[in-house]
């Protein structure tokens, strides 16, 4: 079996463990006859563990728009953004917004 990353043999100090928590840990490597009764996690853990695990990769992020705005880059004198921001949350998207209805393309 290949490990996917480099295996420490000896302490090298800098890693964020010490002397003492290498010499505490005790796992000697499998032998060929416990890596040949080893079983695959599917059968091991409940369903509900790897339900849960496709939840948790479902949930990331906000869902995808069809239309993204922009970034971009807008001077704006300081009274103009202070009384937006003194509106609260949502502020852009409020001059956004007034922007549409200026402009004649709506909501």
């Amino acid at each position: 079996m290949t490990a996917k990353y480099p295996v420490k043999k000896e302490f090298q100090s800098g890693n964020g463990y010490s002397k003492e928590d290498w010499d505490a840990v005790d796992s000697p490597e499998l032998t060929d006859e416990e890596l040949a009764s080893a079983r695959p996690a599917a059968e091991v853990l409940p369903k509900a563990f790897f339900d849960h695990v496709d939840e948790v990769r479902r949930g990331r992020g906000r869902p995808a728009l069809e239309q993204t705005k922009q970034t971009i880059t807008i001077r704006l004198d300081p009274d103009v953004i202070e009384r937006y921001r003194s509106s609260g949350r949502g502020w852009q998207s409020r001059i956004n917004d007034d922007l549409r209805k200026l402009s004649g393309l709506g909501k």
